[in-house]
């Protein structure tokens, strides 16, 4: 008997290679808070090896975890946002992105207050990506059974929201035991203080080169000699002048700390990194950042109200610890129309760290302003070696102005990503960007006045240098229309496929074998990776491959993929894998996260009982009817009538290996 069924494990096996592959397995139950308010919990238990991804992985990495709470609508509000388990965070070299990705384990939680007492069950529908060496979009709908709420009048109720208190009340200690016990083991499983450690430092850098370049602008550099004189000559002895100049610092430290603190405090730690990525959040500091640049440029000038800087100086005069204070106050409002824009644009880019990113933002950035005031006390003589202000203070002024307008466009860049209005692809984007660097170079090279600028009869040799970096940079960029990569900006710039020609302006994609150029693409195709010609529709590219009778490559890819990016990127990219690619096969890739809404007469219900919404969800239905596995990349080679002629393969990093099953599969088609 045991050889018998021996027998049938191994035929099974043999003949189970391809398979839905399921990593995730969910329980879910529900925790009664109040009379009417419940909380609903779901634990994901996640295999070995995988990963599942947070709600808040930043834009342009893996696809994020999505709750949607189906029958909210007449029937209960969602109390705050879903929360979640403490995620890991490694940096994909891929994507260019941090990952935020659980293993293990994975817990959400999400409160509701129910409206319709006749209320009897929640369904919430969840969509998420797992990864391991293949990628995996799936979803699932969760049916969370209500206990039965009894409305008879306000007091029955009162006194049934009195009780459960009460009995939360009495189990608190037993809650925050639980609790950090829970928060130990998600420190061990998911902390990763060196990655992190690494974005915070390096954001601490950035927010100090800032803060160095908000001294050296007209509102704030002058202000050093005058703030030094005043405790050196107010104070009886010099160590008093060096304690107030200090606390002087110390104070300025604190004032742009807490501001990073209430930033962070009002929108939240989670909050900031999924803020972000919103298409809303990225709008509104464009236009930010255009109006600082304008000011910056010498259009305006922002200040805040004469009213509060009079209330700040006449607490200035108090004198003491709370005096000096108010003297550091008074420095942040009468400098705001210099350091504000600067101020602006690193809470913006800190926030896509998250966490405490705007905190340590702002320290970095008041170090950089305290420092010279507390150095210089100490220290007078250096006064002496300083430079006198004078028009060069508006020359860094106007050069902020410069790079705050080119910053804006890469938050408006990330707003037409997520929204694929390819409004704003790669070259138009090289060319804004060219446009203000190269305007920037013809300013610091006295071609350009603007309306604060000093009469001038030659410029320094030190602006001089600066001219020649922003021109070599401006050089630098201008390949870019051609189809360069400009490693130093990747990351940074839209990718090379969203763009008007992925083969770069007037670039011809011909190859030795006659191939038509980029300009004469099929009918429906699209450039895909590598200038490989792509169908993004199966019955379009299979028409297309049975007019030009060639095999097809199917391809079962996602736009969040890292493993389909390295297929792309370190196989694909061989000369032989290329030149088989783009001359003797069709390719049809198939975007299983393409997150774009199907028309309503093509939506369906599959045959799992999973509502067919978006063009992601069509593909991976048909990939699991089709093959009964899920996962991406997926590879098979199909003749020009749709019939499988090789095994399909998944990941496949080895190039020779990878070369030989693509071979194998043209010679089957030819014979």
């Amino acid at each position: 008997m045991r050889k018998y069924f021996a027998l049938i494990a191994l035929i099974f096996g043999f003949f189970g290679n391809a398979q839905i592959i399921n990593p995730v397995q969910w329980k879910t139950r529900v925790v009664q808070k109040s009379a009417t308010e419940f909380e609903l919990v779901m634990d994901a238990t996640i295999e070995n090896e995988w990963h599942m991804y947070s709600q808040f992985t930043p834009e342009n990495g893996p696809l994020p975890t999505v709750f949607d709470y189906k029958n909210a609508k007449g029937n209960f509000d969602l109390v705050g946002k879903t929360k979640e388990s403490p995620y890991k965070k490694v940096y994909n070299d891929i994507f260019e992105v941090d990952e935020y990705y659980f293993a293990k384990t994975a817990q959400f939680k999400q409160i509701i207050k129910v409206t319709n007492p006749k209320l009897k069950e929640v369904k919430v529908y969840v969509e998420y990506q797992v990864c391991k060496e293949q990628c995996i979009q799936q979803d699932a709908t969760f049916t969370f059974k209500l206990p039965e709420i009894k409305v008879e009048d306000s007091e029955t109720v009162l006194q049934v929201e009195k009780d459960t208190v009460n009995q939360v009340k009495n189990k608190t200690k037993e809650i925050v035991e639980d609790d950090n016990n829970l928060k130990e083991k998600a420190k061990e499983l998911f902390s990763t203080p060196k990655e992190e450690e690494k974005s915070l430092w390096g954001i601490f850098i950035l927010a100090f080169l800032g803060g160095f370049a908000a001294l050296l602008t007209p509102c704030v550099f002058p202000m050093i000699p005058m703030t030094v004189s005043f405790f050196t000559k107010q104070s009886k002895t010099k160590a008093a002048g060096i304690r107030n100049a200090f606390i002087y610092g110390i104070s300025i430290i604190v004032i742009y700390v807490g501001l990073g603190m209430i930033i962070t405090a009002i929108f939240g730690i989670d909050s900031l990194n999924a803020l972000s990525t919103n298409v809303w959040f990225n709008l509104i500091f464009f236009v930010i950042l255009i109006v600082f640049a304008a000011s910056f440029l010498g259009a305006f000038e922002i200040v805040l109200p004469n009213s509060f800087l009079n209330k700040i100086d006449r607490q200035a005069d108090r004198g003491g610890i709370i005096g000096i204070f108010f003297m550091a106050l008074a420095l942040a409002v009468v400098s705001f129309s210099c350091t504000g824009p600067i101020v602006g644009s690193l809470l913006g880019e800190s926030a896509r760290q998250g966490g405490i990113g705007p905190i340590v933002g702002m320290l970095g950035f008041s170090s950089a302003i305290a420092l010279p005031f507390m150095l210089f006390a100490m220290f007078p003589g250096w006064m002496n070696s300083l430079p006198k202000s004078g028009g060069w203070l508006n020359t860094v002024k106007v050069s902020l102005g410069f790079l705050e307008l080119a910053f804006a466009f890469k938050f408006l860049s990330n707003a037409d990503l997520v929204l694929q209005t390819h409004l704003l692809e790669r070259e138009v984007f090289l060319a804004i960007w060219i446009a203000v660097f190269g305007a920037w170079a013809l300013y610091l090279f006295g071609k350009l006045i603007l309306p604060h600028d000093s009469p001038m009869t030659h410029i320094s040799v030190g602006r001089l240098f600066i001219a020649l970096f922003v021109t070599t940079f401006t050089i630098y960029l201008i390949p870019g229309l051609w189809g360069a990569p400009l490693k130093i900006l990747s990351g940074f710039t839209p990718p090379m496929t969203y763009s008007e020609s992925p083969y770069g302006v007037g670039y011809q994609n011909t190859v030795s074998t006659g191939v038509s150029s980029a300009t004469a693409l099929p009918e429906n195709a699209h450039i895909g990776p590598l200038g490989i010609t792509a169908f993004h529709d199966y019955e379009e590219g299979l028409a297309y491959a049975k007019k030009v009778n060639k095999p097809v490559l199917l391809d079962f890819t996602g736009h969040a993929c890292a493993n389909c990016r390295k297929m792309e990127e370190n196989v694909w990219s061989d000369a032989e894998i290329l030149k088989i690619l783009k001359n003797e096969i069709v390719l049809i890739s198939l975007y299983g996260d393409d997150q774009r809404e199907l028309p309503k007469e093509e939506q369906y219900v599959s045959k799992s009982g999973s509502e067919v919404t978006t063009i992601g969800k069509k593909w991976r239905e048909y990939q699991i009817e089709r093959y009964n596995i899920n996962a991406q990349p997926y590879y098979v080679v199909l003749d020009a009538d749709g019939k499988d002629i090789s095994k399909p393969v998944g990941y496949t990093p080895d190039v020779e290996e990878y070369k030989k099953w693509l071979q194998d599969g043209v010679t089957a088609f030819k014979k």
